[in-house]
């Protein structure tokens, strides 16, 4: 009998990251398809109670056993989790209510591009010309998306609220993946992360109970439940120990190559389970953003 061919070294950290990448493309569809049912806060609050809850005999023992060091940085991690959970996916959800799941995770994808410029300004980072195409790039294909091809409509500054609002979010992800770096030594990334979900919860609760007040109450039916469900254990959990796995395997760099994907599964999923439409624009967009973001990267090493 012979012998099975030995797995190519990095297979399955390319496949946790194509895994992962396609469990976050899912949840631009769930904030395009909940955005008549659910307002935005109250999906993102009911997203990380769900993750916490699911996250928890995971993660309590590391939490409990370095309390000290999280209290030891808790502004560190309130900036971070205020920016990373409770901020950035609220304005996700936001941003569906006026915009298409497709345009929602191309404009996502933006995000390098923000944390180039912001080390450049933060910590003096150089940016070489390669860095410089790549945001041209990347410029163009985001314009020529929010202004659905009509360049004319800049002159008039008009732009869908949705496309804005998932813009500031970009930028929002930008200083969180830049903090991500400065995680203090020592603290496990079951208790940062877990800190964080609590935290961000935390400071999303106000605003729930505003929002509560605000709107009618919600009736939750089978597909509402099912969509919370899904961004709480796929997208705030699977998704985080396969992407994990990924840059253990096959290294950040790689890893981040594969996420610049995740408009074609949210184009593919939003045609297939919303009806919208992917034309040429958006494939345009696509191919100038992530053309963009691949020349800006060329130039970096690594695993």
């Amino acid at each position: 009998m012979k012998a099975q061919p030995a797995q190519p070294p990095g297979l399955a950290g390319y496949l946790c990251a194509i895994g992962a990448t396609a469990i976050w493309s899912g949840n631009f569809i769930v904030a395009r398809d909940l955005s008549s049912t659910i307002p935005p806060v109250s999906l993102a609050f009911w997203r990380w109670t769900v993750a916490v809850l699911v996250f928890l005999p995971f993660a309590l023992r590391p939490l409990l056993n370095e309390r000290l060091l999280l209290r030891e940085h808790l502004g560190y991690l309130s900036i971070t989790a205020l920016l990373g959970i409770t901020i950035f996916n609220t304005l996700i959800y936001l941003a569906g209510h006026t915009t298409t799941a497709l345009n929602l995770s191309l404009i996502a994808i933006t995000f390098p591009v923000f944390i180039v410029i912001l080390l450049r300004i933060l910590f003096r980072d150089p940016i070489t010309l390669n860095k410089s195409l790549g945001i041209l790039l990347v410029a163009g294909g985001v314009i020529l998306l929010i202004t659905n091809g009509d360049l004319a409509a800049l002159l008039e500054i008009s732009f869908t609220l949705g496309d804005l609002w998932m813009v500031t979010a970009s930028l929002i992800f930008a200083l969180y993946s830049i903090l991500i770096r400065y995680k203090p030594q020592g603290l496990s990334i079951w208790a940062f992360q877990l800190g964080t979900f609590l935290l961000g919860l935390l400071f999303l609760f106000p605003l729930f109970i505003w929002e509560s007040m605000q709107v009618p109450t919600i009736h939750f039916d089978t597909k509402a439940l099912l969509s919370i469900a899904y961004v709480g254990v796929f997208a705030s959990l699977t998704a985080f120990i396969l992407w994990n796995k990924a840059i253990v395997s096959i290294g950040p760099t790689k890893s981040g190559m594969i996420y610049y994907t995740l408009p074609l599964f949210s184009g593919l999923l939003a045609f297939i389970f919303l009806d919208e439409q992917v034309g040429i624009l958006h494939l345009g967009s696509a191919l100038l953003i992530i053309s963009g973001i691949l020349i800006a990267n060329q130039n970096r090493r690594g695993s």
